[in-house]
């Protein structure tokens, strides 16, 4: 799994990448199957008083490639918004996954049990 994060207009310090990471973990520990993460920090001087951060990725899973990102005052909340988000359709991904897969099982022809033979009394 790769993993990549990169700033822009903004420094990405060791605490920054280290936060990211293990935050990325919750993700990882519910779904294993992670190709590539690129995660994006942005920060936007709007006006001088008013500072935006936001935080965005890009999470390839095998066959999906989901896209979340999010805003806020604090670079952090920033980042712990976009990891629920993130973790709440990474959930739903696998739960439609499993969901798909037991689908399969359930149309399978159910074998008709055996009857005695009325001749056999």
């Amino acid at each position: 799994m790769n993993l990549t994060i990169s700033g822009h207009h903004l420094e990405v310090t060791p605490a920054i990448r280290e936060y990211v990471q293990s935050k990325l973990e919750r993700v990882r520990r519910h779904f294993d199957q992670v190709i590539d993460i690129a995660v994006i920090l942005t920060v936007d001087n709007l006006t001088e008083k008013e500072k935006r951060q936001k935080a965005e990725i890009n999470l390839r899973l095998s066959g999906k490639t989901v896209y979340v990102e999010s805003l806020s005052h604090d670079l952090y909340a920033a980042i712990d918004t976009l990891i629920d988000k993130l973790d709440r359709q990474v959930m739903k991904y696998k739960n439609k996954i499993q969901d798909h897969n037991h689908q399969a099982i359930k149309h399978l022809p159910e074998e008709m049990p055996e009857e005695e033979s009325p001749s056999a009394a």
